[in-house]
């Protein structure tokens, strides 16, 4: 039985062909790289999040295995709280790289979605066999109770929304950015760079079992890397031009990477 739900009606959707449809007649065309845009208040989708030239570099840089260190620490979770035949979720999936690698090692039910149409459709032609979905965090097209593990890297904590979807015992992983994580990064882009706080989210009800930190350090040797890591992070749209300026004069920039893993149960 499908885990998908109407995002107008609530009701059960239902794969036939090449759409996905729901007892109260409400279809949505599941695209030709097998992806459905289940986001009701915006159809197309396209201008939604990430551009395309922005998820392509991600996609390339992702791909190259600089964070690595981070994908094999979700990958550990999800052997460790979840087991064979369960629906796993992946939230706010951006091109599928996190997904996919889970994919390749375990035998599961895999789910992912994001607002950006341009992700979703490079996470669909991963050819994997998960589904993928276009959604918005805070209304996401599934049944209740209906996720036995989910894992959300970088991105807002909807702890009611998510409480929804898991199964009672269920559990979710996020991710937030470790205290020195990117830290060289920033010595170029800022003048006086700042450590995070490696806080987690409010996640309401959603009691915390775990914490994971793991680190690794990369060498990135070009241009086009050192671009492509800057426009996934937020910096990429609060550094002053100044800022900018002096990122763009280096072909190569070594740093760490850095990530801490908050695991989280739902209450029965």
């Amino acid at each position: 039985m499908g885990i998908l739900s109407c995002p107008v009606c609530k009701q059960e959707l239902k794969r036939e062909n090449r759409i996905y449809k729901c007892a109260n007649n409400h279809c949505f065309d599941i695209a030709k790289e097998g992806y459905v845009n289940l986001n009701s208040k915006n159809k197309s989708g396209d201008s939604t999040g990430d551009n395309k030239e922005m998820a392509v570099a991600r996609r390339d840089f992702l791909n190259k295995g600089y964070f690595n260190v981070l994908a094999n620490a979700v990958l550990s979770c999800a052997n460790k709280y979840s087991k064979d035949g369960d629906n796993v979720l992946d939230i706010c999936c951006g091109e599928g790289y996190y997904l996919h690698f889970l994919t390749k090692a375990l035998n599961r039910r895999f789910y992912g979605f994001d607002l950006s149409k341009n992700m979703v459709r490079l996470a669909s032609k991963r050819k994997s066999d998960a589904t993928f979905f276009v959604a918005n965090i805070a209304n996401i097209p599934l049944k209740n109770n209906a996720v036995d593990f989910a894992f959300h890297l970088f991105a807002p904590f909807h702890a009611s929304e998510f409480s929804r979807v898991l199964k009672n015992d269920a559990y979710i992983v996020t991710a937030v950015a470790g205290e020195n994580h990117l830290y060289s990064l920033k010595e170029v882009l800022y003048d006086t760079p700042y450590k995070n706080d490696e806080n987690p989210p409010d996640a309401g009800d959603l009691i915390l079992v775990e914490k994971i930190k793991v680190k690794d350090t990369i060498v990135l040797n070009s241009k086009e890397e050192i671009s492509a890591l800057f426009q996934m992070t937020p910096y990429y749209y609060h550094t002053p031009s100044d800022g900018k300026q002096k990122l763009e004069k280096l072909d190569r920039l070594k740093t760490d990477v850095e990530f801490v893993l908050y695991v989280y149960k739902k209450r029965k």
